[in-house]
């Protein structure tokens, strides 16, 4: 007996223990609990800051070509703990810089924002203006009496323009590039400032659309003289020249060089001056085609981020940085040169030092970074054609003539010799005829005069174009406007989604893949551009499109995507009304607990 009541003992002791821990339980589950309230719940999930990241001319294909390569802080730790969306196209043309960087927090296309490129001839003033182009506003830190930017074409409202709305203009939102199209568009109209570097003094400029005078931060960052820094720098490349080889293939090449009047050569080293003796124009010139200029916007960005507070309080900020010189550098040289891969390793390294200054400051748990570009680029014609790819360089002048040349042969006759069909417009002090972006204007107060028929005319002008080599298609404004295109044509609705009839021309013009119709620059101390972009084909409309944050599931999602989806998903977790003219989806597969595709 006495071993039986030794053997049952250790067992009671275990069961009293139980019953013990479980009453404990039960009291601990019904004790009162304090909750915090929506607005506590609300701060706590709400991000601090939205990181907008722009790379101009960053082709999808960036990343697998050279992911291999990147590091561990910039798009490499996107790419891991962000979700990106491998199949993020553009759905409009031309494909050009300030459309896209419109489109991203608008959710708009040029057909609502008004957007439609970066320049355009303006019906009602008959001259050449930019997308940002405001008479009534005066550049600051610019050249002395240069006419300002701002965002009064765009017609739409954007992200940062609702957050102000929606908290009584507690938040704040600022962008920052190389080119001022390309930080005031992604903020819009009712930001608190944008700033782009000036290639006449080589400060960072902006309008007086935001204020009257620079904030004294900006001022202090001016007087440092940080691009001064960078006069005869040496530009080499980051890793040795047979990985260089092996990726991108030789890097003196003809097509390299149609530019003489550069003051650089066509290959590594290449060492900053621009041709002048001391910082000036010709130097900041030269200073935006290298990498040299988007660490000088890393900085600048850090130094807006401490001064501005930006994420400091429960109010949600925006920042946009978009860089520049990736651009720059894949019109010089094409987006096949060693030069565009070097920029693609360097923006990666750049971007990670922005991401450490975020997270250190701010907390990257804090921030949602979203990475993107405005658009891709197209082959080099010339190496294309190498290639056996269908590749042509064609030049404006010639389609002019061939139009021009075709209308005076239909029409003209001796009391009518139909020269001036095609509109005519100023730009500065020079005057240019009517086709710009693939667009042709046509005068219709000479067609009227002449008793010539408008939408006639547009078919014919259409049918002269298709003519010329390359040219692939033409729509005309009457066939826009009624609505006579096919809902399962592509194209067609990519020109349907950048037309906007008050500053798109009459005729539009699309070529076939690989060539391109260049146009000689405004500027004639710009270098001519061995490639460019601006087609519906997937080399310039296919992005990445990459969104890092809480509330986002990390992984690559095959779903059909366009950055316009961008802002009607962040007014989503933001919990803000959607911008104004936003038709882009919600990116629901990557939000929540939504299942990963």
């Amino acid at each position: 007996m006495k071993r039986a009541r030794s053997r049952c003992f250790p067992s009671l002791i275990l069961a009293a223990l139980f019953l013990v821990l479980f009453a404990f339980a039960i009291s601990w589950a019904q004790r009162p609990l304090r909750r915090p309230n929506n607005r506590d719940e609300d701060a706590a999930k709400r991000p601090r800051l939205v990181l907008l990241i722009v790379v101009d001319q960053f082709r999808y294909d960036y990343l697998t070509r050279y992911g291999d390569l990147f590091g561990e802080k910039g798009i490499g730790r996107l790419l891991r703990q962000g979700a990106s969306w491998t199949e993020a196209n553009y759905d409009h043309i031309p494909t050009y810089t300030a459309p896209g960087h419109a489109v991203l927090m608008t959710g708009a296309w040029p057909s609502q924002t008004g957007i439609i490129a970066n320049d355009w001839y303006e019906q009602s003033t008959g001259r050449k203006v930019r997308s940002v182009t405001d008479d009534s506003a005066n550049v600051l830190a610019g050249r002395s009496g240069e006419k300002g930017y701002s965002p009064r074409r765009l017609l739409c409202s954007t992200l940062g323009d609702e957050l102000r709305l929606a908290d009584n203009d507690r938040s704040k939102v600022i962008g920052i590039s190389a080119k001022n199209r390309s930080a005031i568009l992604p903020v819009g109209r009712r930001a608190n400032a944008a700033y782009w570097f000036s290639d006449d003094t080589g400060n960072m400029a902006s309008s007086t659309y935001y204020f009257n005078q620079m904030p004294d931060w900006v001022t202090r960052f001016n007087n440092r003289r940080m691009a001064d820094g960078w006069f005869g720098a040496r530009w080499d490349r980051l890793l040795p020249e047979a990985e260089y080889l092996r990726r991108a293939g030789k890097d003196d090449v003809p097509w390299e060089n149609l530019d003489k009047t550069s003051n650089d050569s066509n290959f590594f080293p290449h060492i900053v001056t621009g041709g002048a003796a001391k910082p000036s124009r010709p130097f900041f010139k030269a200073l935006v085609y290298t990498p040299f200029s988007n660490d000088l916007l890393v900085t600048f960005a850090e130094e807006a981020i401490s001064n501005e507070r930006l994420g400091d309080d429960d109010d949600t900020d925006v920042l946009s940085v978009s860089f520049s010189a990736n651009d720059y550098v894949g019109h010089r040289f094409g987006p096949n040169s060693q030069e565009v891969m070097d920029m693609t390793l360097r923006v990666d390294r750049q971007i990670g030092t922005l991401l450490d200054f975020v997270g250190a400051r701010i907390g990257l748990q804090n921030t949602i970074v979203i990475f993107t570009a405005d658009h891709g680029a197209s082959p080099v014609p010339e190496l294309a054609a190498l290639q056996n790819l269908p590749g042509r360089r064609w030049q404006k002048a010639d389609m002019l003539k061939l139009v021009e040349d075709g209308l005076k042969a239909k029409y003209g006759r001796k009391d009518r010799p139909a020269a001036d069909y095609i509109r005519s417009f100023t730009n500065k002090q020079e005057t240019e005829e009517g086709l710009l972006n693939g667009n042709f204007y046509l005068n219709r107060a000479a067609l009227q005069r002449d008793g010539i028929d408008l939408d006639e005319c547009e078919r014919v002008v259409g049918q002269l174009a298709m003519q010329m080599p390359g040219a692939a298609r033409f729509f005309t404004r009457a066939q826009l406007e009624n609505g006579r295109i096919s809902a399962g044509d592509d194209m067609a609705r990519r020109v349907l989604h950048g037309f906007y009839p008050q500053r798109s021309g009459d005729v539009i013009i699309v070529f076939e893949p690989y060539s391109i119709l260049f146009d000689p620059p405004d500027d004639p101390t710009d270098p001519l551009s061995s490639a460019t972009h601006g087609s519906p084909y997937s080399y310039d409309t296919h992005v990445p499109l990459i969104i890092m944050g809480r509330g986002f599931r990390p992984g690559k999602y095959t779903q059909a995507a366009t950055p316009a989806d961008l802002a009607s998903t962040l007014a989503q977790v933001l919990n803000v009304q959607a911008p104004s003219c936003a038709v882009g989806r919600v990116l629901a597969e990557a939000l929540g607990n939504s299942p990963q595709r």
